[in-house]
């Protein structure tokens, strides 16, 4: 591949407008089409940010021959199809977070990637973030000893109306799969995948999670204690406390401005960055980077991992009695 990766966006909401607009920030990304439900909606996308195709229907968009890779921007219960059918038309796919609804089809979509040896990544760009990245660098490298605990919460105090999306069983409505995937993938970040989820949630009346509570355990001893909810605005703070000393995140810990590194015997350490920590650059310039390279997998976020994650979310929903339609019963871990 050359220097300009050409990319298509799939789907127009509101996470599609931002992840577009920090894309064509970066030297060498050239967005040529986009592909919405209606040709109106695409065309007004199109116009926005002045993209020379626009797609009423998603086949327009993967028989493009110039869309090097699709970015899916879909609601959750869409993602299996849409990235399936991107790379089953020879595109490489960025798939929105969750990567699905379940592990059954996330397994499915990595299979697919691998049999056809195109690249695909889920889109945590929490991962990409330098900030992020140097927490996970220190904690690798024992700066604060064997980690013992993780903490993190992601909270909306909402309310949200029976009929919005996140309320929406049939679009994999529900905290989980919008908020919860963000403490769980904190943590497995650090841990890897637990060995054992326990979890409790407030269920709505149209049978997705409200709030959630989750206790994950690893053999090593140590555990996470994670929160996700549409019905209370919580800190968004994540700490991480090891055998030797903690870090602590402060409001916003998975677009983090900053961070502090304690040790008995040192000074509280302050760690910073110069970048916009709320921009979608860093995820879209590794895709890039890996595309570049000849690669189908990124090491920042490897699609063992989200395949990891989304296990631990289906064991959550098993937990408290969650299921969207059409959905076996999860597998209990």
């Amino acid at each position: 591949m050359g220097e300009t990766v050409r990319w298509g966006i799939l789907a127009t909401g509101g996470i599609a407008e931002r992840f577009t607009t920090d894309l064509l920030t970066l030297d060498g990304a050239e967005v040529v089409a986009v592909a919405s439900r209606t040709e109106a909606s695409a065309k007004a996308f199109a116009d926005r940010f002045g993209i020379p195709r626009a797609y009423g229907g998603w086949d327009g968009l993967f028989a493009d021959e110039d869309v090097d890779v699709v970015y899916v921007a879909t609601p959750h219960h869409a993602h299996r199809e849409a990235a399936g059918r991107a790379l089953e038309a020879g595109r490489a796919v960025l798939c929105e977070k969750a990567l699905t609804l379940n592990a059954r089809e996330a397994e499915e979509l990595v299979a697919l990637a691998r049999d056809r040896g195109l690249f695909l990544m889920e889109a945590m760009w929490m991962y990409c973030n330098p900030l992020v990245r140097r927490l996970a660098e220190l904690v690798r490298d024992g700066a604060i000893g064997e980690v013992r605990t993780v903490q993190a919460d992601f909270g909306l105090a909402g309310p949200f109306a029976a009929d919005h999306r996140l309320r929406d069983p049939a679009v994999g409505g529900g905290a989980l799969l919008d908020l919860g995937v963000y403490p769980v993938s904190f943590a497995q970040l650090l841990l890897g995948e637990p060995d054992t989820v326990h979890a409790h949630a407030l269920i709505s009346p149209e049978g997705v999670d409200l709030n959630t509570g989750m206790l994950l355990g690893w053999d090593s001893g140590a555990s996470a204690l994670l929160s996700c909810s549409l019905v209370a605005d919580t800190p968004l703070t994540a700490s991480v406390t090891g055998t030797l000393g903690r870090i602590d995140v402060p409001r916003g810990f998975f677009f983090p401005e900053r961070f502090t590194l304690h040790r008995a015997g040192h000074e509280p350490e302050e760690f910073t960055s110069d970048d916009d920590p709320h921009s979608f650059r860093h995820e879209a310039a590794e895709v890039m980077r890996v595309l570049r390279a000849g690669g189908t997998e990124s090491p920042l976020v490897p699609l063992d991992g989200s395949l990891a994650v989304m296990r631990t979310l289906d064991a959550v929903r098993d937990r408290v009695g969650v299921r969207y339609p059409g959905e076996a019963p999860a597998a209990r871990a």
